[in-house]
C-alpha cells in the first residue's frame, strides 16, 4: 500500500475541509518541488478536520466581503522566490535555549522572549481559547454522532477514525499548533486501547507541546504512567519543526521535555525558518502553509514517501 499522510489542523476557525486539505497539499507539493526538485510529485493526503465541532460557520475568501468577520485573512499563498531558506544554527540558538529551559516552568517566558503581554496578543488567546474548551472537564459539544461529548473525546474521534480505518499502511501524522497536541493525545489514548496499531511517523509544526500546562495536562491525564514521552505506538521516528520566531513553538526543543518510548524512538527538534507572509506584508512565523515548505520538512517527506 502506499503511504499516507494524515493532517491535524491547528488553533481557530478555518475554511471548509475541502479548502484546507487542497492547501495544506499544495504547500507540501509546493516544498518538494522547489526544495527537492521533484517533479508532479503524487501522494495521499487526508485532512483530519475538527473547526466545524468548535465552530459554527467556516471562514470564506469572497473578495466581495471582505469586511466579514468570516473572511479568511490567512490564504494558502505560494512563497516568494527564494524566500525558501535551510535555517542556519548560530552560538545564538544556544544562548536563547538556556535562559528559556531555566523559566520553563512560568509563561513569563513569552514576556521575556517576545517583550509582550503574552495575553494581549491575538495569536495567543485564540489558541488560550481552544485550549480551554479542550481541557474543560465540563464542557460538551455534539460529536458525529450528534451525542453529547467532552470536547477533547469528540475532537479525538476524528484522528482515532482516520488512523484506524488506515490500519496497515504506513501512515505519518502531522499535527500543527493545537492539532499537535491533538495528535500526540490520540496516538497515546491508542498505545493503551489499540496497541497493535502502528503509526510510522509523528511529525509536530509549531508545537506547543513544550508550554508546562500542556505537559501537566498529559501527565494528570495519565496517571498510569506520569511521563511525557514518544507515544508507544510510533515506529520510526517523531520530528518536531519549530521556529524560533513562533510564540506558539516558544519551547522548540521538545527532546528536552519528552523522553523516547520503549522501542527507543526520541523526539527530534529541528529548526526552521517559516517563510509565510500575510496578505498585509506582515510575517506569520507560526502559519501551517510556511511550516509545510520548508527545505527541512520538504526532505523529510520525500524520503518518507520515497520519493
Amino acid at each position: 500500500m502506499t503511504p499516507l499522510i494524515l493532517g491535524v489542523h491547528g488553533l481557530a476557525n478555518k475554511p471548509p475541509r475541502e479548502t484546507l486539505s487542497a492547501w495544506w497539499k499544495m504547500s507540501i507539493i509546493e516544498g518538494l518541488v522547489k526544495n527537492c526538485k521533484l517533479s508532479a510529485p503524487s501522494f495521499d493526503f487526508q485532512m483530519v478536520f475538527w473547526a466545524d465541532l468548535l465552530y459554527k460557520n467556516r471562514l470564506h475568501t469572497d473578495e466581495d466581503f471582505p469586511f466579514d468577520s468570516l473572511y479568511n485573512k490567512e490564504p494558502y499563498i505560494e512563497a516568494r522566490t527564494g524566500s525558501l531558506k535551510t535555517y542556519r544554527d548560530s552560538w545564538r540558538d544556544e544562548l536563547q535555549r538556556k535562559p528559556l529551559e531555566f523559566i520553563g516552568d512560568s509563561l513569563d517566558a513569552f514576556r521575556l522572549r517576545f517583550d509582550v503581554n503574552f495575553l494581549s496578543d491575538p495569536l495567543l488567546n485564540a489558541f488560550m481559547q481552544d485550549m480551554k474548551l479542550y481541557y474543560d472537564n465540563n464542557r460538551k459539544i455534539k460529536n458525529r454522532q450528534g451525542k453529547p461529548e467532552l470536547v477533547r473525546w469528540a475532537i479525538r474521534d476524528e484522528l482515532k477514525s482516520a488512523i484506524r480505518e488506515a490500519e496497515g499502511r504506513k501512515i505519518a501524522v502531522i499535527g500543527h499548533s493545537m492539532g499537535s497536541i491533538i495528535a500526540y493525545d490520540v496516538l497515546r489514548d491508542l498505545g493503551q486501547t489499540d496497541p497493535d496499531l502502528q503509526v510510522a511517523s509523528l511529525i509536530t509544526i509549531g508545537a506547543p507541546l513544550g508550554w508546562p500546562l500542556v505537559k501537566s495536562e498529559i501527565i494528570k491525564e495519565r496517571g498510569y504512567d506520569p511521563r511525557v514521552r514518544t507515544p508507544s505506538i510510533v515506529t520510526e521516528s517523531w520530528m518536531n519543526y519549530a521556529d524560533k520566531r513562533d510564540v506558539i513553538a516558544v519551547d522548540a526543543h521538545l527532546a528536552d521535555d519528552y523522553e523516547a518510548n520503549d522501542g527507543g524512538i526520541p523526539v527530534t527538534d529541528d529548526a526552521i525558518a517559516n517563510d509565510y507572509i500575510y496578505p498585509n506584508g506582515l510575517p506569520g512565523f507560526h502559519k501551517s502553509y510556511g511550516y509545510l515548505r520548508t527545505p527541512e520538512f520538504s526532505q523529510y517527506i520525500k524520503e518518507f514517501l520515497g520519493l
